[in-house]
């Protein structure tokens, strides 16, 4: 399970990032860097990771899920995921 912090520090990135985009796109367009450099580092896209929606973890991402490989077993396993089944052959 991620830290809290962690937690709070990405949602808090994405809101930048959501706020910034269209004054860094327009900037972009114009060609205008040194305007860019001065915005604040963490409303670039690139900062943001994908992590897990119920517990923060970082790695093993699953996009179609939203929720990391470990959660997507568990869930999986215990049939909360609809159309999801073990195999066996």
């Amino acid at each position: 399970m991620a830290k809290e912090s962690m937690k709070a520090r990405e949602v808090k990135r994405a809101k930048l990032v959501e706020k910034f985009a269209a004054k860094r796109a327009a900037l972009k367009e114009a060609g205008d860097y040194v305007a860019l450099q001065k915005l604040p580092k963490n409303s670039n896209k690139i900062r943001l990771r994908n992590r897990c929606k119920l517990t923060g973890r970082p790695r093993g991402y699953m996009r179609q899920f939203g929720i990391s490989r470990i959660t997507f077993r568990e869930m999986a396993s215990e049939g909360k995921i609809p159309g999801i089944t073990k195999s066996s052959w």
